[in-house]
C-alpha cells in the first residue's frame, strides 16, 4: 500500500516516469505519508546540481541556475500554477465565495505576476545561497525544505477542509490523526543538523499558516493552496535553513 502511495505521490507531484494508475491515485490520495516520501526523492535529485558543484569548479551562479533547472525539470510548473492563482484570489476584495470564483478564472492577473515573481527571485537567490555553502549543508538544507514542503501539504490533507468539490475534496478525506504518519516520516530530518531541522520547521510553519488562511479567505483549501503550499513552504525552508547554518 505505501509503495503503491509512493508511486502515485511521485506521479502526481512530479515529471518521473513512476506511472499514473487509478489504483497509484487513490492509495496515494489515502495515504498522507506518501507526500514527504515522495519529497525524500525530489529533494535529492533536484540538489544533484549543488553537489557536483562542490566536487566540480562550477561558478556559483551556474549551480544555483543548475538547481532550479533540476527543480523544475523534477516537479513540473503545476505547483507555480497555485501560487498564480492564489496571488489573484489574495488581492480579491470580497468575500470567500469572491476569492473562490477567481481561482477558476483563467487569466492572469497582476496578484498572479506578482507572487510568482517574488517566489521565483526567492527561490533563485537561496539557491545562490545554498550553492555558496559547503556541499553536506547545501544538499541537507534543500533536501530538509523539500520534505518540509511536503509534510506541509500532508498536514493540509489531514487538517484541512475542502473549499469545494475537486482536487481538495479528494485529499482532505483523511483524519486527523492520520498525520501522525508524515510526521514520523519526515522526522529523520532531525539527524541531518540543526540547520535541516530548522528548515522543515519553517516549511511546516508557513504551510499551517496557509492553511488557516484559505479556511479563512477561501472557505478551506483546493488544489491551488496545496500547489502553492509546496512553492511557499520550500522557499522558506531554505531560506531558513541558510540563516540557521550561518548562525550556528
Amino acid at each position: 500500500m505505501v509503495l503503491t502511495a509512493t508511486k502515485g505521490a511521485l506521479g502526481f507531484l512530479t515529471r518521473l516516469p513512476t506511472g499514473r494508475s487509478e489504483a497509484a491515485w487513490t492509495a496515494f490520495s489515502e495515504t498522507p505519508a506518501a507526500f514527504p516520501l515522495a519529497g525524500w526523492v525530489v529533494g535529492a535529485l533536484a540538489a544533484t546540481p549543488l553537489a557536483a558543484a562542490a566536487l566540480v569548479p562550477i561558478p556559483s551562479p551556474t549551480a544555483a541556475f543548475g538547481y532550479l533547472l533540476a527543480l523544475y525539470a523534477v516537479t513540473g510548473v503545476n505547483h507555480a500554477d497555485g501560487v498564480a492563482d492564489l496571488g489573484d484570489a489574495a488581492v480579491v476584495h470580497g468575500d470567500p465565495e469572491d476569492r473562490r470564483a477567481v481561482l477558476k478564472d483563467t487569466e492572469v492577473g497582476v496578484g498572479a505576476a506578482l507572487a510568482l515573481g517574488l517566489v521565483l527571485v526567492g527561490l533563485a537567490l537561496a539557491a545562490l545561497s545554498l550553492a555558496g555553502l559547503p556541499l553536506s549543508a547545501a544538499v541537507t538544507i534543500a533536501v530538509a525544505a523539500e520534505v518540509g514542503a511536503k509534510a506541509g501539504m500532508a498536514a493540509l490533507a489531514c487538517l484541512g477542509d475542502p473549499a469545494f468539490e475537486g482536487l481538495g475534496s479528494a485529499f482532505t478525506d483523511n483524519d486527523p490523526a492520520a498525520l501522525v504518519a508524515p510526521v514520523l516520516v519526515a522526522a529523520p530530518v532531525a539527524l541531518l543538523g540543526p540547520a535541516a531541522v530548522a528548515a522543515l520547521a519553517a516549511a511546516v510553519g508557513v504551510a499551517l499558516a496557509l492553511l488557516s488562511w484559505a479556511e479563512t479567505r477561501l472557505g478551506g483549501v483546493n488544489g491551488d493552496v496545496f500547489g502553492a503550499t509546496n512553492e511557499l513552504a520550500r522557499l522558506a525552508g531554505l531560506h531558513l535553513g541558510v540563516v540557521a547554518w550561518t548562525l550556528w
